[in-house]
């Protein structure tokens, strides 16, 4: 059974290894959207660890074998999946995959979820538990579909219309949000609030209860997943640390422990041996 590796865009890379992969012409109508077809070619099957990102991530089943997400909680079987910013150890497998990747970021999530990201409780649960017969009906409607470019153009219009209705994130955590990411998780608590005008404490509150982390976690999220991208890419640890940040080595090996449960050193070679 093949292996692979949760990233940014997780199944792009394997676009000449047997995956079909297909993006919506002329972009997604919502700010803050990615979504991809995906498709096992050769029926190699799918072996993937969930690591922590700066997006919620949505898979949509297309096909006969539903996902299954193993956790320290157990196994649970699904057609559809959604992975919050940080999910906890978890694998999801499945031995023939045709689905609809969708990655929100937290602004797009909190408008089309139902939900807080928060509630989450940074895991990977069933998408049917959140959407309910909704969910259903757009997998049915996905499956009935002749091409990627129909079924695409379905999930775009179900994320649009369920993004009309939604209460707006406060634009103080849209900007907080904005500022970590273009900072690359390189800035301080104290100096984010400052930027929205608000105190350490009211930031810390409203922010964890739209983004579903602390600003702390945010910041060291986005941190690691450019260090994550770097070592993948078969950068050293150490101008990793510098690169990204990190006060030295050993600071890089506790946040990689934490968020991935591994050194920076395996963290690459899976990664490698997956591709």
């Amino acid at each position: 059974m093949r292996r692979h590796e949760v990233g940014a865009a997780p199944m792009d890379r394997d676009a000449e290894n047997g995956w079909e992969v297909a993006r919506l012409l002329g972009g997604t109508s919502l700010d803050g959207v990615r979504m991809a077809g995906f498709r096992d070619r050769v029926a190699a099957g799918l072996d993937m660890q969930v690591l922590p990102q700066p997006a919620v991530i949505v898979v949509i089943g297309l096909g006969g074998a539903p996902f299954t997400v193993e956790s320290p909680t157990g196994h649970q079987p699904t057609r559809s999946l959604v992975a919050s910013l940080s999910p906890g150890p978890a694998r999801i497998r499945s031995e023939r995959v045709e689905c609809v990747e969708v990655c929100l970021s937290p602004r797009a999530a909190y408008a089309v979820l139902g939900l807080s990201p928060r509630e989450l409780d940074g895991c990977v649960t069933g998408l049917e538990d959140l959407w309910g017969r909704h969910e259903r009906r757009l997998r049915e409607q996905m499956t009935d579909a002749k091409t990627w470019q129909e079924r695409l153009a379905l999930t775009d219009e179900f994320l649009t219309k369920r993004a009309a209705g939604a209460p707006p994130m406060s634009p103080e955590v849209t900007a907080a949000w904005d500022t970590i990411v273009a900072r690359r998780g390189r800035i301080r608590v104290g100096d984010l609030a400052a930027s929205c005008g608000w105190s350490r404490k009211r930031l810390w509150s409203r922010f964890s209860a739209q983004i579903g982390l602390t600003p702390k976690r945010a910041a060291m999220l986005v941190r690691f997943h450019h260090a994550a991208r770097a070592l993948c890419a078969g950068e050293s640890a150490s101008n990793v640390a510098v690169a990204c940040g990190y006060a030295d080595q050993a600071h890089l090996h506790r946040d990689v422990q934490a968020l991935a449960g591994c050194t920076p050193g395996a963290l690459a070679r899976r990664t490698a041996s997956a591709g």
